[in-house]
């Protein structure tokens, strides 16, 4: 088959015109590729969790830095605004923080609730830690809480239908916007 003259040769493989826009997203092959993920529980330069407090904020998209525990852009976001909140400390499971720790991520994910409600005014929220693969987690070897902003409606047919998410804003302008708005303590 060669293609019109005023058509891309790539268009033409495509068939016959369906009616249907492509959203590519390429960027996300490196997500799907496993990029960044731990390749053991080693902690240190294999781990993302462990390399990003030594980034600049803006470098690592870090909204907030607590004693022991970090807030954290999710860079394969499901929603705008989706936060991590982890431990400093190289830990997989939940049971094994140390009483510092699991108070740190409680008070952290509530700071984040607050300050995502005050910045983007979501509807409610998801909150989640995936322990073991099974379970969801993509990178098992250092824990991570999830704090998903939601609104009304908010769920369309892109990640069912076509795998894709459609974000509004880039993370970097969430990051400073949220990292604006975090309170200067995390109490309560």
């Amino acid at each position: 088959m060669v293609p019109p003259d005023d058509v891309e040769p790539a268009a033409a493989l495509a068939g016959e015109p369906d009616g249907f826009e492509r959203l590519w997203t390429p960027h996300r092959m490196v997500y799907i590729g496993g990029q960044d993920k731990p390749a053991d529980d080693a902690p240190g330069d294999g781990c993302p969790f462990c390399r990003i407090p030594a980034l600049t904020d803006e470098q690592g998209l870090v909204v907030h830095r607590g004693s022991v525990a970090y807030v954290v852009m999710n860079l394969y976001p499901y929603n705008s605004g989706h936060l991590l909140v982890c431990p400093y400390r190289h830990v997989a499971d939940y049971t094994d923080l140390t009483d510092d720790e699991t108070l740190e991520v409680a008070a952290l994910t509530r700071a984040a609730m607050r300050v995502a409600r005050e910045v983007m005014h979501p509807d409610g929220f998801n909150l989640g830690m995936n322990q073991g693969q099974v379970a969801g987690a993509g990178i098992q070897a250092h824990l991570h809480q999830h704090v998903v902003p939601r609104w009304g409606g908010d769920a369309n047919f892109l990640p069912i239908v076509a795998r894709t998410r459609a974000l509004p804003a880039l993370l970097g302008d969430t990051r400073a916007a949220l990292a604006a708005a975090w309170p200067t303590t995390t109490k309560g």
